[in-house]
């Protein structure tokens, strides 16, 4: 039996229990695939992150993410939550703020500012692209929009590293108030081969500019308390419409609350039309793992 470094990490969130929660093996070297995933059902967590020697030239570490049920080649929460778990081991160290991730979506950067509790981690995503909009009484998307009073955008689904149906409601009242058909979004999400719906709203008065909700319906059915990947792919809608959030090229969303969390994210498109997405993380537990 090896004991190897083990971290619970909370996501998006100024302090512990706001945000998304993530399991990080900092020394994974001789886990094969079973051993991994059988790991990461046994954390039951969203995913657990295994942390390797980098493969590809230039990267500072590699990285494997798994869902309990599947490898999943790319998403936003793991891969800002292992940055800051490498850094505060001392298996990485950032040059001029940057660290580059190499995993299966590819080497991917990440910018590091800060320090300690203060420390704030992006991640440029993969590019995502309007793969189609529709109108609300799309027979794929009626029942699982069924009640909702929506806003000015169209539903659209976007496709960038995972596939979501980004839909429009009319106000954060409204957004947070709805009740998931979760047959109906079950059924749109595996006949249109993506994660679900991901429901947004613009906010004024508070301190973040949007209100998201993400309704996963393909495979296990549940409410993602903060997810940089799918926040990633409606910046990308967003930017596409000429409809980002203020006057500038970044805002700050809420997410989790529905479901117990409070999770915030910071989204930026840069000048060359690539989404970083990133926050702050929280390290709650250290210790080891015997496996």
């Amino acid at each position: 039996m090896s004991a190897r470094r083990f971290l619970q990490l909370d996501v998006f969130s100024p302090y512990p229990g706001a945000g998304n929660p993530l399991a990080v093996v900092l020394d994974a070297e001789g886990l094969d695939d079973a051993a991994m995933q059988a790991i990461a059902r046994w954390t039951r967590l969203p995913e657990t992150t295994f942390v390797s020697a980098p493969q590809a030239p230039g990267a500072s570490y590699r990285i494997r993410m798994f869902s309990p049920q599947k490898e999943v080649p790319f998403a936003g929460h793991p891969s800002v939550g292992t940055a800051h778990a490498v850094l505060e081991a001392g298996l990485a160290v950032a040059t001029d703020g940057m660290l580059v991730q190499d995993g299966i979506a590819g080497t991917l950067p990440l910018r590091v500012e800060g320090h300690g509790a203060a420390r704030t981690i992006a991640i440029r995503t993969p590019r995502a692209q309007v793969a189609e909009t529709t109108t609300a009484d799309d027979p794929r998307l009626r029942q699982a929009l069924d009640g909702w009073t929506l806003g000015a955008l169209p539903p659209a689904r976007m496709a960038g590293g995972r596939s979501w149906w980004v839909v429009e409601v009319s106000d954060e009242a409204t957004l947070r108030a709805l009740a998931p058909q979760w047959d109906a979004i079950a059924t749109l999400a595996e006949t249109t081969d993506s994660m679900g719906v991901f429901a947004y709203a613009r906010s004024s008065g508070q301190p973040y500019d949007l209100a998201v909700r993400a309704f996963v319906g393909n495979g296990r059915r549940f409410e993602d308390a903060a997810s940089g990947a799918a926040n990633a792919v409606l910046a990308a809608w967003l930017d596409s419409r000429h409809a980002l959030p203020g006057s500038g090229r970044g805002y700050v969303v809420s997410q989790g609350r529905e479901v117990g969390h409070d999770a915030r994210l910071a989204l930026h498109i840069d000048a060359v039309g690539d989404v970083w997405s990133g926050g702050q993380v929280q390290t709650v537990i250290r210790g080891t793992l015997d496996w």
